[in-house]
């Protein structure tokens, strides 16, 4: 029963980067501005740029995520290994999160007079709440994970 949940689970973090992928794909060119361009100055616009490059630590983070489930699988959950993909999902959260920041920061100052950028910042502060939720959780597990590594460690040194 705990390896079909373990792979139900890492079937739905492969689906959600294919449906972030198709996102990162499709969006571009259903955007306001990108109706009279052709595909390449759509596709290398800097801000859309930003945005893959971005997404880089989304995608490692699923990665690391897509492994820590591996090891629950396997029962290796009180390893090293599972700590350090717990470190790796905390360091991506925070990075993304400062790059979502980054970007509204942009926005706000550099946007035309005409545009109203609520919308977009309101994104952004969302998914930056949503990313230090994520850190702040992965953070917590780490060391509750870390403590109960060290205590095994010292029930297998008295024995």
């Amino acid at each position: 029963m705990k390896t079909i949940s373990t792979v139900f689970l890492q079937a739905v973090v492969v689906l959600i980067g294919i449906l972030a992928l198709v996102i990162l794909i499709r969006v571009p060119l259903t955007e306001g501005r990108a109706t009279n361009l052709d595909l390449f100055s759509i596709y290398t616009d800097p801000f859309i740029l930003y945005g893959y490059a971005a997404s880089i630590a989304f995608f490692v983070a699923l990665y690391k995520a897509f492994r820590l489930l591996g090891y629950i699988g396997q029962n290796k959950i009180f390893s090293p290994e599972s700590v350090k993909a717990l470190k790796g999902i905390k360091f991506c959260a925070i990075i993304l999160g400062t790059l979502i920041v980054a970007a509204g920061v942009y926005i706000k100052i550099f946007h035309s007079k005409e545009d109203d950028p609520a919308g977009f910042l309101a994104i952004c502060i969302v998914t930056t709440f949503v990313s230090i939720v994520v850190a702040t959780a992965t953070a917590i597990f780490e060391k509750l994970l870390q403590n109960a590594i060290d205590m095994k460690s010292e029930n297998d040194l008295t024995i």
